[in-house]
């Protein structure tokens, strides 16, 4: 039990430190801005990068994990949307119960998750970490910024729209980072490349500062989320997001496919984390009710204190 507690403790201690600082003003909302900015451009990218540079290629030879990740999260996904239309005026918008299954199945793989699978399993879940990362912005943002585009055009046309999203997400750094490091590890297989040292020690500073300033940066944000009135929304959002997607991924991870128990905890970990930033980011900037995403955000951020560490100690 102390070594779970040893391995969560900094994570969450972070965070708080993050939320205290704001409530006292000592980092305001442009601070917020700023750390979020260097952390999504700047030190997560070069970790990315620099941990798909190292890869061997069967290392990522596990498409069991991408399924059972992948799965549990589509499937949550996919219960929120069904759940959303009911006894909600005109079945309630497209475009806002996108917004509401992406709450109940965006796992907080970059911010949260990374640092928490580094220190409660080690090194050898940074690479599955990182796959998480991946599946979730290609997967389910790419998916839920379709039906948006969709829903909120005069005149939908699915052509526009993908091409929109595939842009989007080829802009996306936490997207082109890894795929540039496996360009790196591929040349390195081929062709003996290894990264230059001034390259290899300037990305490990950079990436050194993305877990510390993430979990900070997450502070900072619960700090600053709005009050909501849709309390029951709000717990069938949190409710789907700790309970239900970590339940379908671990079925899908220890029965259904078999996998390294490292990689197979990892799943069930990644799924079971609160909910992160994206859907927050998408309210805003398509104009849509941000107050039930932000409070939901905080709400399953101070409860996965409690899912998170039990699941970290019942796997051990």
């Amino acid at each position: 039990m102390y070594h779970v507690v040893a391995s969560v403790f900094p994570v969450f201690a972070l965070i708080l430190l993050g939320y205290l600082a704001a409530r006292r003003g000592i980092l305001g909302p442009e601070a917020t801005d700023s750390l979020n900015k260097f952390v999504v451009w700047l030190a997560l990218p070069a970790l990315l990068f620099q941990a798909m540079a190292q890869i061997m290629w069967d290392q990522i030879d596990h498409l069991g994990y991408i399924g059972a990740f992948t799965i549990g999260a589509v499937a949550t996904f996919g219960l929120s949307f069904l759940f959303g239309g009911r006894n909600r005026p005109d079945g309630h918008r497209l475009a806002d119960r996108a917004i509401e299954g992406l709450n109940a199945s965006y796992s907080n793989t970059g911010y949260m998750g990374i640092p928490l699978c580094l220190a409660a399993i080690g090194p050898g879940s940074l690479v599955p970490s990182i796959i998480a990362t991946i599946v979730i912005a290609c997967v389910l943002f790419a998916g839920a910024i379709i039906l948006i585009e969709f829903d909120l055009q005069e005149m939908p046309d699915w052509h526009a729209t993908i091409f929109k999203v595939l842009v989007s997400l080829l802009r996306n750094p936490l997207i082109f980072s890894p795929l540039l490091g496996m360009v790196a590890a591929f040349l390195r297989g081929e062709t003996g490349f290894s990264l230059p040292a001034p390259v290899f020690h300037m990305t490990s500073l950079l990436g050194a500062a993305a877990s510390p300033c993430a979990l900070v940066t997450i502070g900072l944000f619960l700090a600053q989320s709005s009050a909501s009135k849709e309390e029951g929304v709000i717990l069938r959002l949190v409710g789907l997001k700790l309970i239900v997607q970590p339940a379908i991924t671990l079925v899908l991870a220890y029965w259904v496919w078999p996998m390294p128990p490292v990689w197979a905890e990892t799943a069930v970990i990644m799924a079971a984390l609160p909910i992160g930033t994206g859907p927050f980011m998408l309210a805003k900037l398509y104009d849509r009710e941000a107050a039930i995403t932000s409070r939901a955000i905080l709400v399953s951020t101070i409860l996965s204190l409690i899912t998170v560490s039990s699941l970290i100690a019942w796997l051990e």
